[in-house]
């Protein structure tokens, strides 16, 4: 869709474009939760040159999901982010070589050493990647954490736990126990050995970036709320 409008202005937690509001694509009133993430969505708007662009308003794509996706059904959705408790990415340990393994050890288990405490939590680590079971009251706690969030936060949590891979470095991040800098290199651990080892190359390099972005969207989502 090309460009139409000249002003883009907030109106009662919505976005109005000359004076008119601004719906999702499923035609839902587009309410921010928040003045600053209102102003951040609106500042995505003033930012289209000629022609929409959905993957350059990231804001704006997940205050439509939390609408559209998350609302109409949270514990649905906060169930499907829940579920990553039973096979998160810190759990799954290198057995070799050891450079690999203390590199692992060093960004992830300060993460589950924070959650061991945050929600009184026990975890099963193994060496290798065959599924081990977490203890139930694990499942459940973090189940529970998850469950409490409303639809804003659990939209901008989705990128987060997908691309990172963990619900762990995920809750950390919410809870500001860690920063996103600090998560996404946790997440990208074993990647990162596998470009020093055996080199990059540009699919890589453009699916990592493009996670980056939705990872970075997701974060700043966050903070506006």
């Amino acid at each position: 869709m090309r460009r139409f409008w000249k002003d883009v202005a907030i109106v009662d937690g919505g976005i109005a474009l000359d004076g008119k509001p601004v719906r999702t694509p499923g035609r839902l009133p587009l309410v921010l939760p928040t003045p600053q993430l209102a102003q951040a969505v609106a500042d995505e708007w003033r930012a289209v040159a000629d022609t929409i662009d959905p993957r350059a308003m990231p804001l704006t794509g997940l205050a439509n999901a939390a609408i559209e996706r998350v609302a109409p059904d949270p514990a649905r959705f906060a169930a499907g982010l829940a579920a990553y408790a039973d096979s998160d990415l810190l759990y799954y340990r290198a057995e070799a070589p050891e450079p690999l393994v203390e590199r692992q050890r060093a960004a992830w288990d300060p993460l589950l050493d924070w959650a061991r405490t945050r929600y009184d939590v026990h975890f099963e680590t193994v060496a290798g990647v065959m599924h081990r079971a977490q203890p139930p009251a694990t499942l459940a706690r973090l189940g529970d954490a998850v469950a409490a969030l409303d639809p804003f936060r659990l939209a901008a949590m989705s990128p987060l736990v997908t691309v990172s891979g963990s619900l762990v470095a995920a809750l950390a991040l919410l809870e500001g126990a860690a920063d996103a800098d600090r998560v996404w290199h946790a997440a990208q651990v074993d990647e990162a050995w596998q470009v020093e080892m055996w080199g990059d190359d540009d699919l890589a390099v453009t699916t990592r970036t493009a996670h980056r972005a939705d990872f970075d969207a997701g974060a700043r989502f966050l903070t506006l709320l």
